[in-house]
């Protein structure tokens, strides 16, 4: 009896581990990765493609059932199921993956033990205008005395949606900082309620407290920020002038109500066709009512006399009895622009949907009115909003960052690296 229990553990224990390998459909091809771990009750498996933005996802519906484990992960769009074996001893995984209606096999194997090129990493946590806010610090292996931190973006996304960049960037040898903006994940605060002055402010603390707690001084330190998260980079950059340089990802050029305003038109023109002026016309109101510049009274009147409009079935009117005003949506950063003297990458997507496309551009002049020359604008082909590449794929089903995004920022850090 004691025997069997014994192999049952020692069976057990083999099937854990991580299993990675190239997962490819026709053209599209990626490097996966799964961690499958138990405790005391049950086997749980995580799910890593750092390409994909994706660090530990958790699998859903696990089973085992002698040498076979499946499990599932469900998205906004699609169910994945994956139905796998352990084979060579314990050694590889072979499985497929089945997505709509399109099953794709593979074989992953398990990794040896090899910290070479992993991270470490260090929860900590802050003060910040009476909050307590939580974050992650990732060390690299071969500490090159420079950092790079990133900032928080909008809506109630915590530390998670960069934990994959985060990483990476350690992998190329930065020190790493990324946290939970107050309101989300384990950080205290109201997101929803506090101005971007504010976010910015604790953006500004973070950034302090991980100088004095890493020994790194601000001189080699770089901010970087995406979509609202960018918008923020020139308010820190004049608050911390020490700043050795920003990274601008999808920043619109206008205020943040202008660039909703674009991403509803783009979403909206093709159903709306000819009457989309007058249709975003009136959107407008309904953005500029949570930005506190327009009155409920006024609004209701406005919907009145256009809700007989066929475009007005498109029109996207939030339950105004809920409705908390945000500030946030007058916030633009080009009066920060015109003031940054650190250098700046600009990056964009042509195929961004969200920020206006001459973004870049408006963003360019008001660095150019502040005297400022040291910046490079980079517009990646085929690139959306969240960098993820845009185009002709065999296995649509999966996004991964373009291919050119990541490169782009090491290799431009390289270039300023040494400037005083």
């Amino acid at each position: 009896m004691f025997s069997c229990n014994f192999n049952s553990k020692i069976k057990k224990d083999q099937k854990k581990g991580s299993f990675s390998g190239i997962f490819k459909h026709g053209n599209f091809s990626d490097k996966i990765l799964f961690e499958i771990e138990r405790d005391s009750a049950s086997f749980n498996v995580f799910f890593t493609s750092l390409e994909q933005n994706a660090n530990r996802i958790p699998f859903q519906n696990v089973e085992v059932n002698g040498d076979s484990i499946n499990f599932k992960l469900q998205s906004d769009f699609y169910l994945y199921s994956f139905k796998n074996k352990w084979i060579d001893n314990y050694s590889k995984i072979q499985g497929s993956l089945s997505v709509d209606t399109t099953t794709t096999l593979y074989i992953l194997e398990k990794e040896l033990l090899d910290n070479s090129n992993v991270p470490k990493s260090e929860e900590v946590s802050f003060e910040s205008n009476g909050l307590r806010l939580n974050g992650t610090i990732w060390y690299p292996n071969s500490n090159e005395g420079k950092a790079l931190i990133n900032v928080t973006s909008s809506g109630n996304a915590d530390r998670s949606a960069s934990r994959a960049e985060a990483i990476l960037f350690a992998q190329m040898g930065f020190t790493t900082f990324h946290y939970d903006k107050r309101g989300t994940g384990n950080s205290e605060g109201n997101w929803n309620s506090a101005t971007i002055k504010e976010l910015s402010g604790d953006d500004v603390t973070a950034i302090n407290y991980f100088s004095k707690k890493t020994g790194i001084p601000l001189k080699k330190i770089g901010v970087k920020g995406s979509s609202q998260g960018a918008a923020k980079i020139p308010y820190i950059l004049s608050e911390l002038e020490d700043l050795k340089y920003g990274i601008v990802v999808s920043c619109p050029g206008v205020t943040l109500l202008e660039s909703d305003l674009n991403y509803w038109r783009n979403r909206n023109a093709d159903a709306i066709g000819n009457e989309i002026d007058a249709a975003t016309n009136f959107q407008r109101k309904v953005f500029e009512f949570i930005a506190g510049e327009l009155s409920r009274t006024d609004l209701e009147k406005a919907i009145e006399n256009e809700k007989s409009n066929s475009w007005f079935a498109h029109i996207w009117v939030p339950n105004l009895d809920e409705v908390q005003t945000d500030k946030k949506l007058l916030y633009s950063p080009i009066p920060y622009f015109v003031t940054t003297k650190q250098p700046l990458l600009i990056i964009q997507g042509t195929k961004d949907e969200i920020i206006p496309l001459n973004s870049d551009e408006i963003i360019s002049e008001a660095l150019i009115t502040s005297g400022n020359d040291n910046f490079k604008t980079v517009l990646l082909e085929g690139a959306s909003h969240s960098m993820y590449n845009i185009g002709e794929s065999d296995f649509p089903y999966w996004s991964k960052l373009h291919p050119d995004y990541l490169t782009t920022i090491e290799n431009w850090i390289n270039t300023i690296s040494n400037t005083k």
